[in-house]
């Protein structure tokens, strides 16, 4: 059995801000506000969330 996975890009019209979670939630099959919710838990946290949200803000291509 073959799985096809969307390739990683960021949606036009599910983006929020600048589509990073709804394109992850759409490459992984999750909800975009499954994955919006868990990104600000995770801003509770120390560490470089913003920063790894800025990087993949400019990496992943829009689709």
């Amino acid at each position: 059995m073959t799985t096809y996975r969307m390739p990683l890009a960021r949606p036009k019209d599910s983006a929020m801000i600048a589509g990073v979670c709804a394109g992850l939630a759409q490459r992984f099959g999750m909800k975009a506000s499954t994955v919006r919710i868990l990104f600000l838990v995770s801003c509770l946290l120390p560490g470089p969330q913003f920063l790894i949200y800025l990087v993949l803000w400019v990496l992943i291509p829009k689709r």
